[in-house]
């Protein structure tokens, strides 16, 4: 016969301690029932005995083990499947070699410190288009990476800047209709000093979807707004006819806007003010939503995200939304302005009404004074050039400001 191992087996002793049994023998035709023979000292084999797992519970064990390390990377590889999913209703686009103009040291050490992005709200009356169609809103978000204090800029859609670099004076809204996203970005770094490299454009849907995944927002609407706003003719039915909601009217006073109204309210520039008004609205609009945000919960978060990524262009990468998303709670709204500070409107020919700024170079000077601190920026030649050029063909110069109340 083969000779077999007989393994230790552990038995607790009366007093607590355990007293164990070892040794080899031969297998005689005895049954392995459990008796250790005379060395157990008095215990019999009704006393409870804590055997080793066999293998076969060893297996089991295992097999349990690894069944909860796959659920746990299941849930990881599902959360990660969910946001690439939502993340893929963006419409992507790769913007190259954007470029900028030769600024001084001071001015781009400061700019490293800031995530600058553009933001356009784009008129195509076409949803999912976002490479061309007049920019009826462009803004700047400038955030400090470090306090994560956010800054907004509305540049009015009508002011007078070199569109394509060929010193061309048009209305800048002008330069996505013309360009796209491209042309609109490089027109911002080139006639503002700037380094945006980073956009996003989004259309009426967007923001109507947006508002109402976030329950409206409370705006307090004048009578010459809701005047607007009304009727056959109003924005709002002309809103309704593009998103295909069905129009509801506003009354006059505090109320809480549904997504169609916002927009139409954000569209109105008939109202006194003109555009500077109406660049006044939009940023209302995006203060009550960025309030509204504040205090999301992660359902309300998701129903955003639902309702509006298939309404956005962007060059932003997967992992720099991700990482900006991580944050959100952390950003804060702290000032919006429009731009430019100091300017006068005027005729110009074909193309009618614009906002001229007093000067460039100053309103340049100021603008990087607000955002990044800037005491004693020197603006590039670029800008020096193209804001003498604006001057003499408007024939304004600083002395000619005027105070619009915006």
């Amino acid at each position: 016969m083969a000779k077999k191992e007989i393994y230790n087996i552990e038995l607790p002793n009366e007093e607590g301690r355990r007293s164990r049994t070892s040794g080899t023998t031969r297998n005689s035709g005895n049954s392995r029932s459990g008796r250790n023979g005379a060395g157990t000292g008095g215990h019999n084999e009704n006393h409870n005995k804590k055997k080793k797992m066999t293998r076969s519970q060893m297996r089991r064990k295992k097999r349990k083990r690894l069944l909860i390390i796959e659920v746990v990377v299941l849930l990881i590889v599902l959360a990660f499947l969910l946001v690439w999913l939502k993340l893929g209703k963006i419409s992507w686009d790769d913007l190259k070699n954007l470029r900028v103009n030769k600024l001084d040291k001071e001015t781009e050490q400061l700019l490293e410190g800031y995530t600058n992005i553009a933001l356009f709200g784009v008129d195509n009356r076409s949803n999912g288009n976002y490479d061309s169609g007049n920019s009826d809103s462009i803004m700047i978000c400038s955030i400090n990476n470090k306090t994560k204090e956010v800054k907004l800029i509305s540049v009015y859609r009508d002011t007078s800047l070199d569109v394509d670099g060929d010193r061309t004076f048009r209305k800048c809204n002008y330069a996505y209709n013309h360009g796209g996203p491209q042309q609109a970005i490089e027109m911002l770094n080139r006639n503002l000093d700037l380094n945006i490299q980073k956009y996003v454009s989004v259309d009426f849907y967007a923001l109507a979807e947006a508002v109402d995944a976030l329950g409206g927002v409370q705006v307090d609407i004048t009578d010459d707004e809701a005047y607007y706003m009304n009727g056959p003719a109003g924005y709002i039915a002309a809103t309704a006819a593009v998103t295909g909601a069905t129009p509801q009217n506003v009354s006059v006073g505090t109320q809480t806007l549904n997504g169609v109204q916002a927009v139409a309210y954000c569209r109105i520039r008939y109202t006194a003010g003109g555009d500077f008004g109406r660049a006044e609205r939009q940023r209302t609009i995006l203060q009550a939503m960025v309030n509204k945000l504040g205090d999301a919960n992660l359902g309300e978060l998701n129903n955003l995200i639902n309702a509006v990524f298939d309404d956005i262009g962007t060059n932003m990468k997967l992992n720099q939304i991700i990482g900006m998303a991580s944050k959100m709670k952390d950003y804060q709204l702290v000032e919006t302005r429009g731009f430019p500070y100091a300017m006068k409107t005027g005729k110009y020919g074909s193309q009618g009404d614009m906002v001229v700024p007093c000067t460039l170079e100053s309103n340049v000077k100021e603008l990087h004074k607000d955002l990044f601190g800037n005491e004693e920026m020197e603006v590039s030649k670029e800008v020096a050039d193209i804001s003498q050029q604006i001057q003499n063909f408007s024939g304004y110069g600083e002395g000619d400001a005027l105070d619009y109340g915006y």
